[in-house]
């Protein structure tokens, strides 16, 4: 089509489509239409017609193209206009020089143009914007108020699709019925209030969207009233605010002066106005556990038809969600759409339970997050706007102010009660009390106040006044060495000090000469006489750790001074006799060590007069933080440092570590970490490789007997029965025996 004739064609195109009641159009009526055109050599136009569907019409869209013949006609093909199928239209050749339509000689053509003129100004003229669509929401006429609150020029929206103006796929929950049903006939979904419209320049209003049907003789079109809302949003946001300020100060009365038996009633109470209040369907208040560190929901309200929030931890069901909250960030989450890949649990949820949108809000003490309010919508798409989230924002600090002083509270009435408890305890246990505290205090040396480190301090406290030889049980680094040193303490002997000699740390050669002494010339490179151990403890207590580790020959000898309390020094035939206290510790099963013949069984019985037991580290873990500090104060003191706190996750990983070398390997990695990390609050990081060594392997009991059978088989060479036989050994009938055998597949090697 020639550029010079564009806009008339176009404004002839909505004057058919809108203005005439086309029936069968005639050459009368036709005037009106037709299009002027110089007659030129030098431009040839040709005719050809493209049906268009609209509808239940047809139409026809003629372009420009027409050849002139010699009898001053036009072969009808194609021209610039759409008309109805059903009708003709008559193109006649003029003279002048512009396009332009002529005025039609048929009066009743004439009348009808005036009431449709008079129709389109009151369009024009409208206080709201207004556009015309296709059905196929094609914008086919718009008003200037309609381009100016776009910021368009009119020809800029005419044969765009309403969308460009008014996005799609938007929610409203204000849609009547009738709206609806325009909508799908529209095949647009976006009617009603709530609505955001999107300026040429990209920005956005709000708007109100209503549709009405046209019906015109070209068929049902659809007229659209559009409004701009930010006026009306302004007002209804003063009001709203002025509501929710309402709200929050009606909700702070409730908790003044209040009961705390009446905090967790008034807090429901007080989440039911807050939901209602920003139209949610439930409303849940959660606090981090001060024991585990995870969140849990302790105060929930929900709508009728709608299931409570229950009381559990939360951390594991929405990880994400409790992960931003306790960093201090509010949620405000409008569609399940809009949720982050990492928030696969929290979509997961929403989907299962049907939650459209919901807001989390974190409240904190200070700089620290206590907990978190969350709002719940599942009728609709809410949009927690800022007014919204400060309403809610402000109930949540709410909340946790006073969640936080009824928790202090309750602390401080905890503490009033172990106080009279205490007062009342020692009123009445006084005399054992006392005794407790002579104990306490008598054991500087051993940390801890478990009932198991103070069975040990009382088996010390029984056995010290006697010269019973005492066995000390227990895992490597238990503190065998201190309970000792506790025993000859407490003893007579305690003015002359305690002499201790590790077994295994002498080798077999020098370990004789080492408790015993030696002569000079004794043995090559014995230079001088030298007493030994035993002699230097006369009077006192010597302490024999790793007993187990004592050579046989050197047993015998140990024997003999347990009986008489004598013995020679090596290369001497001179008997010495001495008046000392053994205590003897191992880590080593001495039981078993007599069963296999490694240690010598009238020594064992000897030795085994009083034992005691020490529990390892893991099976008193409540005595770990006294004795993290108390290291902490040995080692501060060493190095100059002054430790004013444990972090809390160091303690919890301490007291969760099993602690394979006991007390020992607690020193060791206490006084690496002081050295690593030079800040007032201890810090530090049981290795996982450590901890994965310490877990002891899990077994089946029945491996546990295969293993223990095929041992005692081994020692009797595989015999069962009779004299010295497995099954003489075990304690059982050989005819069990053997069934246990063939049940725990065990069978002798070829």
């Amino acid at each position: 089509m020639h550029a010079a004739y564009q806009d008339k064609i176009l404004r002839i195109h909505l004057q058919v489509l809108h203005t005439s009641q086309l029936g069968r159009v005639g050459k009368a009526q036709a005037s009106a239409l037709c299009l002027k055109f110089r007659r030129s050599s030098e431009i040839s136009y040709e005719l050809a017609e493209v049906p268009v569907n609209v509808g239940d019409s047809v139409f026809y869209h003629f372009a420009v193209d027409a050849e002139w013949d010699s009898r001053d006609s036009i072969r009808r093909r194609k021209a610039g206009v759409m008309v109805q199928g059903d009708s003709s239209l008559f193109l006649e050749p003029k003279s002048e020089s512009v396009v332009d339509a002529e005025k039609s000689t048929n009066v009743r053509g004439q009348e009808q143009l005036g009431k449709e003129d008079s129709r389109w100004s009151v369009f024009e003229h409208a206080r709201d914007a207004m556009v015309i669509c296709s059905p196929e929401g094609q914008i086919l006429k718009l008003n200037e108020r309609a381009a100016r609150m776009f910021g368009y020029e009119r020809r800029e929206l005419v044969g765009e699709k309403l969308a460009r103006v008014v996005p799609q796929h938007q929610q409203d929950s204000q849609k009547s019925a009738q709206q609806e049903a325009l909508s799908q006939k529209l095949g647009y979904d976006n009617v009603g209030r709530g609505l955001v419209g999107t300026r040429k320049d990209g920005s956005e209003l709000p708007i109100e969207l209503r549709l009405a049907e046209l019906n015109a003789a070209e068929g049902a079109l659809v007229i659209g009233i559009i409004r701009d809302r930010s006026d009306v949003l302004s007002r209804e946001a003063l009001k709203r605010e002025a509501r929710f300020e309402k709200t929050i100060a009606q909700l702070s009365a409730r908790f003044v002066n209040l009961p705390m038996d009446r905090v967790d009633e008034e807090v429901v109470a007080g989440l039911e106005v807050v939901g209602r209040a920003v139209d949610a369907d439930r409303a849940t208040v959660a606090l981090i556990d001060e024991d585990s560190g995870d969140v849990l929901v302790t105060h929930a309200w929900a709508d009728q038809g709608v299931t409570a929030m229950p009381k559990q931890f939360v951390a594991g069901v929405f990880p994400w969600l409790v992960k931003i909250v306790l960093s201090g960030e509010a949620i405000p989450m409008q569609t399940r759409e809009s949720l982050p890949e990492e928030a696969q649990l929290e979509k997961q949820y929403m989907e299962s339970t049907g939650l459209t949108s919901f807001l989390a809000l974190p409240f904190q003490i200070g700089d620290r997050v206590i907990g978190g309010l969350a709002c719940d919508s599942f009728r609709q798409h809410e949009p927690w706007d800022d007014i919204a989230m400060s309403l809610l924002q402000r109930a949540a600090d709410l909340f946790g102010n006073v969640l936080a002083r009824k928790n202090a509270d309750e602390k401080l009435s905890a503490a009033y009660k172990e106080i009279q408890t205490l007062k009342e305890q020692l009123e009445q246990e006084n005399i054992y009390l006392r005794e407790e505290i002579k104990l306490d205090h008598s054991h500087i040396a051993v940390v801890g106040s478990s009932a198991a480190i103070r069975s040990v301090l009382k088996k010390a406290e029984q056995v010290a006044p006697t010269d019973t030889t005492v066995l000390v049980l227990g895992e490597t680094g238990t503190g065998k060495e201190l309970v000792a040193r506790t025993i000859h303490e407490l003893s007579k002997r305690n003015k002359r000090p305690m002499v201790k000699t590790n077994c295994a740390a002498l080798p077999a050669t020098l370990i004789e000469s080492e408790l015993f002494g030696r002569e000079k010339g004794a043995y090559t490179g014995a230079l001088a006489r030298e007493i030994g151990r035993f002699e230097l403890a006369n009077e006192s207590t010597i302490f024999l750790d790793e007993i187990g580790e004592l050579p046989p020959d050197v047993q015998s000898k140990l024997l003999r001074v347990l009986q008489e309390g004598e013995f020679e020094r090596l290369g001497s035939s001179k008997t010495i006799k001495v008046n000392v206290r053994v205590i003897a510790a191992t880590s080593r099963n001495l039981d078993a060590m007599v069963k296999e013949g490694k240690f010598r069984e009238d020594l064992y019985y000897r030795l085994n007069v009083f034992p005691v037991v020490i529990p390892p580290l893991r099976e008193r873990t409540e005595d770990i933080p006294a004795l993290v500090w108390h290291i902490l104060h040995e080692f501060g003191k060493r190095m100059g440092r002054k430790i004013e706190g444990i972090q809390s996750s160091t303690m919890r990983a301490f007291q969760n570590y099993s602690w394979p070398g006991n007390v020992r390997e607690l020193r060791n990695v206490i006084e690496r970490n002081l050295i690593l990390n030079t800040g007032p609050i201890f810090k530090a990081e049981v290795p996982e490789t450590e901890q994965a060594d310490a877990r002891p392997k899990a077994r089946r009991l029945d491996e546990v007997e295969a293993d223990y059978l095929r041992g005692i088989l081994q020692s009797t060479k595989w015999r069962v029965r009779g004299k010295g036989g497995a099954a003489e050994i075990i304690g059982l009938k050989p005819t069990t025996l053997e069934s246990r055998m063939k049940k725990l597949d065990i069978h002798r090697p070829d």
